[in-house]
C-alpha cells in the first residue's frame, strides 16, 4: 500500500485517539464539585491508592472507572456494528439486528428481579448467558444443511427479537417494584461502572477485537457478496460464523453490563467510514474510536443535562436516551449526504 494512502488514515487514528484523552480528561470533573485541575492530575498521578480519601475517591472510582466503561461499551459497540454491516451487506445494520441485545436484555432483568444477593456481577452474567443463547437460537433457525444465509440471519433475528420482546414485557410485568429499575437499566445505565466490570469488558474486547481486525481483508471481500468472496478465496461461511461469535459475545457482555445503548454501533460506523474510508482494515479500528468518543460524550451530556435545566445535581439521563436523541438525525444527516 503506498504510503500516502496510510498516513492519512493513520494520522486520523491518532487524531481521535487524542479526541478521546481530551473527553476523558473532561469526564474527570464531575457535576457539583470543586475539584481542580491541579487536584485531578495529583490524584491521577497518584493512582487508586485510597479508597477512603473523598478526591481520590471520586477520581479512581467514581469518575475515571465510568469513563473507563464508557470507552470500553462505546468501542465494542462501534466494531461490532462495523462487523456486522460488513456480514450483513447492510449499512443499516447494528450489533442489536440479530437478536443478542433482547436476550442479554432479558438475562439481565431476570437478575435485577432477583435482587442484589445475587451480587453486582449478576446483571452481567445473566446477561451475557442470555445473549449467547438468543445468539445460538439465531444460528439454529439460520442454518441449513451448513450453509449460512444473510437473508435468513436477518429473519432468524427479527424473529428471535421479537420473541424475546414478549419475553421481556413478561418480565417486566411481573417485576412489580423493580419496573423502573429495569426501565432505567434498558436505557443505558453508565452508573454502574466499577473497576471488576471494566475487566471483565476489557477481557471480552481483548478477545474479539483482534478476531476481527484480523479478518478485515476477509471483510473487504465479504462486502462484494458471497460468490465474489469465493473467487477471492474467502470462506463466507466460515468467517461468518467468526464474525457471528466475536460480535455476539462483545454484544452480549455490553448489554449486559450497561442495557441497550442505541444507535451507537449505527452511528459510530458511518462516521468511521467518512473519516477513514470503506476499507475495513482501517474503518473498523476506526469504528472502535468513534464508537469510545460518542460515548464518552453522550455521557457527559446525560450527567450534565438534566442538573443544569432542572437546577438538580445528580439527576442524570440514561446514556442510551441520549445516543438515541442525538443518533437518530445524526444517521439521517449522514444517510442524506450519501443519497
Amino acid at each position: 500500500m503506498p504510503q500516502s494512502r496510510v498516513a492519512r488514515p493513520a494520522r486520523t487514528l491518532l487524531l481521535l485517539g487524542a479526541a478521546i484523552v481530551f473527553a476523558v480528561l473532561l469526564d474527570l470533573f464531575p457535576p457539583g464539585t470543586q475539584l481542580t485541575t491541579r487536584q485531578i492530575l495529583h490524584e491521577l498521578a497518584r493512582g487508586p491508592v485510597d479508597v477512603t480519601d473523598p478526591n481520590n475517591n471520586i477520581v479512581w472510582w467514581l469518575r475515571l472507572s465510568r469513563a473507563a466503561l464508557c470507552l470500553l461499551v462505546g468501542g465494542m459497540l462501534g466494531t461490532v456494528g462495523s462487523a456486522f454491516q460488513a456480514l450483513l451487506r447492510n449499512p443499516l445494520a447494528d450489533p442489536f439486528v440479530l437478536g443478542v441485545s433482547g436476550g442479554a436484555a432479558v438475562g439481565g432483568s431476570i437478575a435485577i428481579v432477583l435482587g442484589g444477593a445475587m451480587g453486582s456481577l449478576a446483571t452481567t452474567g445473566f446477561g451475557f448467558v442470555g445473549g449467547m443463547l438468543a445468539l445460538a437460537l439465531v444460528y439454529a433457525l439460520a442454518s441449513y444443511r451448513g450453509a449460512l444465509d444473510v437473508d435468513r440471519l436477518i429473519l432468524a433475528g427479527t424473529v428471535t427479537g421479537s420473541l424475546l420482546s414478549s419475553i421481556l414485557t413478561l418480565v417486566l410485568l411481573g417485576a412489580g417494584l423493580d419496573t423502573n429499575v429495569i426501565f432505567h437499566w434498558l436505557l443505558g445505565d453508565t452508573s454502574v461502572a466499577d473497576w471488576t466490570k471494566n475487566a471483565l469488558l476489557l477481557a471480552c474486547l481483548l478477545i474479539g477485537f483482534p478476531l476481527l481486525v484480523l479478518q478485515t481483508r476477509r471483510m473487504n471481500a465479504l462486502a462484494l457478496g458471497g460468490d465474489a468472496a469465493r473467487r477471492l478465496g474467502v470462506d463466507p461461511i466460515a468467517l461468518t460464523r467468526l464474525i457471528l461469535l466475536a460480535g455476539g459475545f462483545m454484544t452480549a457482555a455490553t448489554v449486559g453490563t450497561v442495557g441497550i445503548v442505541g444507535f451507537l454501533g449505527l452511528v459510530a460506523p458511518h462516521l468511521s467510514r467518512r473519516l477513514l474510508g470503506v476499507d475495513w482494515r482501517w474503518s473498523l479500528p476506526g469504528s472502535l474510536l468513534v464508537g469510545a468518543l460518542l460515548l464518552v460524550l453522550a455521557d457527559l451530556v446525560a450527567q450534565r443535562s438534566l442538573s443544569t435545566l432542572l437546577h438538580r445535581p445528580g439527576l442524570e439521563l440514561p446514556v442510551g436516551a441520549v445516543t438515541s436523541v442525538l443518533g437518530a438525525p445524526t444517521l439521517l444527516a449522514l444517510l442524506r449526504k450519501r443519497a
